[in-house]
């Protein structure tokens, strides 16, 4: 083997020049999870209200000084998303959950078996945590702001009129906003 070669070979190997290229590079940044909630400067609105935008598939936990907690959601499918001004009155843990008679007359075959209705768990479709919306009048909207395990639907409208969020992210929204707060729906 002459030097040439040698110089050749080595270089395809890494071996030359290798350790002063990798020093001199830096690593390409890493692109933000856009399922990560974040904190986001926010204007025009009351700290301790929640906020659903449809349009950027977005809930905001309004924070003091202009700042809110910016998390991923999913709204309900077309026909089924309504906007409005509500209270949360109740929050469960694991909560149990039932179809509404609407939800079972439109797709008999997915929710027939569940009229009677569901324990709380892992496999249930109100997830981790569930806030319920009121109106101001007290009556149950049958809305709620609730978890899932279904990360493929957030981002889209794939509900049956209720938010969807990860459960991490509602188990922390959960924690955060108390009895009696406001909860805006706005329009799409």
């Amino acid at each position: 083997m002459n030097r040439r070669s040698f110089l050749l070979n080595a270089a395809a190997a890494g071996l030359i020049g290798g350790p002063a290229l990798a020093q001199g590079t830096k690593p390409a940044p890493a692109e933000p999870d856009p399922l990560a909630p974040r904190i986001v400067r926010i204007r025009n609105v009351e700290p301790g209200d929640v906020h659903v935008v449809p349009r950027d598939f977005a809930l905001y936990w309004t924070l003091p000084e202009g700042r809110a907690i910016r998390y991923p959601v999913s709204i309900g499918r077309d026909g089924l998303y309504d906007s409005g001004v509500f209270r949360i009155d109740v929050k469960k843990e694991w909560p149990s959950w039932r179809p509404t008679d609407e939800m079972i007359a439109r797709q008999p075959h997915l929710y027939k078996k569940y009229e009677d209705g569901m324990p709380g768990g892992p496999d249930n479709p109100l997830g981790a945590r569930a806030l319920y919306l009121f109106t101001f009048g007290g009556a149950d909207s049958m809305l709620r702001i609730h978890g899932t395990n279904d990360q493929a639907s957030i981002g889209q409208r794939a509900s049956n009129g209720c938010v969807r969020m990860l459960n991490a992210h509602v188990i922390h929204l959960y924690e955060q906003v108390p009895l009696g707060s406001r909860a805006i729906l706005h329009a799409v």
